[in-house]
């Protein structure tokens, strides 16, 4: 039975096509015309299409910072205050909330309370962001630098 299956197939599919054939009158098509291309006019066009789609985009972003939409949650009774990695999939949070900090463990199944802090004020600046050691602040102070001799050469000109 298997080896007649792709016969089967075969003759089913000339049956229909005769079958469509008959019913179906034919018409003859007329010479395809060749494909044009766009050339500038379709360049001009494209190009407007997208300075149009990125205006919408920033316009509903303008929009949704105007009308005060935030985030979810960022009116939240709980912040995180730091974090630490210990392992790969463990890490050691300090979290505010209400008038205390909570020392937490999280592991990948499971978080559990180390120690309970009074809150206490943060600084305004942590010091590894001053002395650049960081790489967010390596790379912020880099920049600043690179602006500086920039408009110095500006103003040089």
């Amino acid at each position: 039975m298997h080896r007649q299956l792709p016969r089967l197939a075969a003759s089913l599919l000339v049956w229909f096509s005769l079958a469509a054939g008959a019913v179906l009158p034919t018409v003859p098509t007329p010479a395809a015309e060749p494909v044009r291309s766009f050339g500038m006019a379709g360049l001009l066009q494209a190009a407007f299409g997208l300075a149009v789609v990125l205006a919408l985009i920033f316009l509903c972003g303008w929009a949704a910072r105007r009308l005060g939409l935030r985030q979810p949650g960022s009116g939240r009774m709980l912040k995180v205050v730091s974090s630490a990695m210990v392992g790969q999939r463990e890490r050691v949070v300090v979290v505010e909330i209400g008038g205390s900090w909570l020392v937490l463990g999280v592991a990948a199944g499971q978080v559990r309370a180390l120690h309970t802090l009074p809150a206490q004020s943060l600084p305004a600046a942590p010091a590894a962001a001053l002395t650049g050691t960081t790489p967010v602040g390596a790379f912020s102070q880099k920049l600043l630098e690179s602006l500086g001799k920039l408009n110095q050469l500006k103003k040089r000109a």
